[in-house]
């Protein structure tokens, strides 16, 4: 009898334990993460994340909420979507998107698009203000030095078959405050192949875009293999739009080229330089120490100098 009752002194204390249930073991979803699972994305374009990494992407260019980020020609909005409800309130969103004035049918049809688009769900949409950005004549994408982050996805070998990748980058340079960061994702071409000026294959090598950068003022900071596909071998038929979701060939070898996904992408990020004070000019000799100097006072050509 004693042994009995032992053995049921001993049981009950593991039948008491209370095991968390598998809702509390599930970690809550961050801010972000809720807006790209929310109701508000189709699945169409929920679908295309496998492919775009709206969050790694996101978090590699260091986007906060509490940010002013300017998105460069937004197409349809597909990460408007995102950015829009994700800095609606404790943040800005300027959509740099096409001039209301062109008359080409592309231009006319995909701002329309995007603007019944915010339109339709101003509890998302309200706060975004669309600016201009139609080079050369427009090109004040947002108030100059306003912005900590200048992103655009899959735009710059449009701006090269214009001959608009030095003016827009320029634009993006000047829009950016000092430490600003401009994130790029881009069809990655071949780096072994002398890059088509013109870009008629959609696909623009790293160390173009790293090159129109740096002309514009930027450096470098740093790159991801976020978005690559090693599946693509960048040689089709009807460049990148031969493969999704695109598919320009229609249903010719349809299959071969759903297989391959959408195109492999660089994604890369640069930095607005600080304005260099007098005190990184001078040697640490002179001054003893960088933190005892004295430069409250200098003189405006000196702040100029590059």
């Amino acid at each position: 009898m004693k042994k009995i009752l032992l053995a049921l002194l001993v049981a009950i204390p593991f039948y008491c334990i209370s095991f968390p249930s598998a809702a509390a073991d599930k970690p809550k979803l961050t801010a972000l993460q809720q807006i790209i699972n929310g109701k508000h994305r189709s699945e169409e374009n929920k679908r295309r994340d496998q492919f775009r990494h709206p969050e790694q992407t996101l978090a590699f260019f260091d986007v906060k909420e509490d940010m002013t980020v300017v998105e460069v020609w937004p197409g349809k909005g597909w990460y408007t979507e995102i950015l829009a409800p994700y800095l609606r309130d404790k943040g800005k969103l300027y959509a740099a998107h096409f001039s209301p004035d062109n008359q080409e049918t592309y231009f006319k049809d995909s701002l329309k698009a995007y603007l019944d688009k915010l339109h339709k769900q101003p509890k998302l949409y309200d706060k975004v203000e669309v600016t201009v950005l139609q080079p050369p004549k427009e090109v004040q994408i947002a108030p100059d030095g306003s912005a900590d982050r200048v992103l655009t996805f899959r735009n710059a070998h449009n701006w090269m078959n214009h001959d608009q990748a030095a003016a827009v980058f320029s634009a993006m340079f000047k829009a950016l405050k000092p430490g600003g960061i401009l994130g790029i994702v881009e069809h990655r071409g071949a780096s072994i192949k002398q890059q088509d000026p013109k870009a008629i294959s959609g696909y623009v090598s790293e160390d173009y875009i790293i090159a129109l950068a740096r002309n514009a003022g930027f450096e470098f900071l740093a790159k991801s293999e976020i978005n690559a596909n090693p599946k693509d071998t960048k040689n089709y038929p009807e460049g990148v739009w031969t493969l999704p979701p695109t598919l320009k060939l229609k249903d010719k070898d349809k299959e071969k080229y759903l297989a391959i996904g959408e195109s492999d992408r660089m994604t890369i990020k640069f930095i607005k330089p600080q304005q260099k004070s007098l005190a990184s000019f001078l040697p640490s000799q002179l001054l003893g120490s960088l933190e005892r100097a004295n430069l409250s006072v200098i003189p405006a050509v000196i702040h100029n100098s590059k």
